[in-house]
């Protein structure tokens, strides 16, 4: 299963964190300990909706709409539609290729004029590339040929171009062989001006892109409130990140560190009819989209976002017997905490200085600190979590 953790770690150690005190008992003498176990609750950074919760509400019988009045209290429903451009991560190259398809066109940019790519001079796949002089050049290699040294120049562009096929699936070719389809329009885009590096863009419709968000983010086989649940606030999402762009050339990427995005390859039928039974609904706040975050789950407390309506709440959802992750533990060795802070040198003592005050054990880790015979180090609950690959923040230590 595929979901969210959009949280990213705070590297760097923290001199102070003002947050509520931890008790002492969170304060643990592990010399000579040579694993330590770590008992955690949820997974994710706990923002907004728990995608565990919502399937554990849908199946107390709440609608989509209960379910998003939950878990982002302060919004109301509202309308999202139009388009959006995402940027294709896993291209990382500066060429945009293609397999042939009937209907194929590129369109020059520069000039708006729209070119059909000819079916008849055989190709096996479509490029567009950077000439020297900084010109896109829209070149095919024929069947039989190898890539290197045999492409065939069509024409030139005045401008960027963008390949599309009236809204049919283009099979994009990715770094070494991978193929995925993408439906609406795809541009080899400079990330600044005058720049002669190229990022591939998918410019679609936004209903086209929930249909490879919704099945990654949320299994098509839950419940149909929780996935239509999903597609709402996939698409507010979306929405949020269109009117504050990542750059100048797409707003929105396709990976955890906004929502995942996989194309046309990624679509599912159960997730098409989420979809579709929600078209256009959104979250707003006063008539703006909302920033729906959501995680895997919540572990029982919801935790505080950056704005007043993703708030810190018990979670009455999550804990359903179809979650996995609503408690869990992990065994650590000493020498995994040794290499991955060495400053420390031996590890003697682990305390947890600060938490959010909510739940269990006084809820998520702010700040922990790791003595050492050799020194010590406070570090962010988010630093520690990343740094030893924990589920989440919440967690505390058990020894012996």
């Amino acid at each position: 299963m595929l979901v969210r953790a959009l949280a990213l770690a705070v590297a760097t150690a923290l001199v102070s964190v003002p947050a509520p005190a931890s008790a002492a008992s969170d304060r643990w003498d592990v010399e000579g300990e040579p694993t330590l176990r770590i008992q955690g609750r949820g997974f994710g950074h706990g923002h907004g909706m728990s995608q565990y919760g919502a399937e554990g509400a849908a199946r107390q019988g709440l609608s989509a709409t209960e379910i998003l009045a939950f878990y982002y209290p302060g919004t109301e429903a509202g309308r999202a539609s139009g388009r959006i451009s995402v940027l294709v991560s896993a291209d990382t190259t500066d060429d945009l290729v293609v397999r042939p398809r009937s209907g194929l066109r590129v369109t020059d940019l520069g000039t708006g004029e729209r070119t059909v790519l000819p079916d008849d001079v055989g190709a096996q796949a479509w490029r567009i590339r950077q000439d020297r002089k900084g010109r896109a050049k829209v070149s095919y290699l024929p069947r039989g040929a190898q890539d290197s040294g045999g492409w065939r120049k069509l024409l030139v562009l005045q401008g960027e171009g963008e390949l599309d096929a009236k809204n049919k699936p283009i099979t994009l070719v990715l770094p070494g062989g991978v193929e995925r389809a993408y439906r609406g329009k795809l541009r080899a885009a400079a990330p600044s001006a005058g720049s002669q590096a190229r990022d591939t863009v998918n410019r679609l419709r936004l209903e086209d892109y929930l249909r490879g968000v919704v099945p990654l983010e949320m299994p098509a086989s839950w419940s149909p409130a929780a996935v239509q649940a999903q597609s709402v606030a996939a698409r507010t999402y979306a929405a949020y990140e269109r009117a504050h762009p990542r750059a100048r050339h797409y707003q929105v990427c396709d990976t955890t560190s906004c929502q995942v995005y996989g194309g046309a390859s990624a679509e599912h039928p159960a997730s098409d009819a989420a979809i579709r039974e929600t078209k256009g609904q959104a979250r707003l706040v006063d008539g703006a989209p909302a920033f729906t975050q959501f995680s895997s789950s919540s572990g029982g407390w919801t935790s505080a976002g950056s704005v007043d309506y993703l708030v810190a709440q018990e979670d009455p959802y999550d804990g359903h017997d179809g979650n996995p992750v609503h408690g869990w533990s992990v065994t650590v060795t000493d020498d995994r905490i040794e290499a991955q802070w060495p400053a420390i040198g031996d590890l003697r003592q682990v305390e947890v200085l600060s938490r959010d005050g909510n739940g269990q054990w006084g809820g998520r880790v702010r700040s922990i600190r790791l003595k050492g015979s050799q020194g010590s180090v406070t570090l962010s609950g988010d630093a520690f979590r990343f740094g030893l690959g924990l589920r989440s923040t919440w967690v505390t230590v058990r020894t012996g």
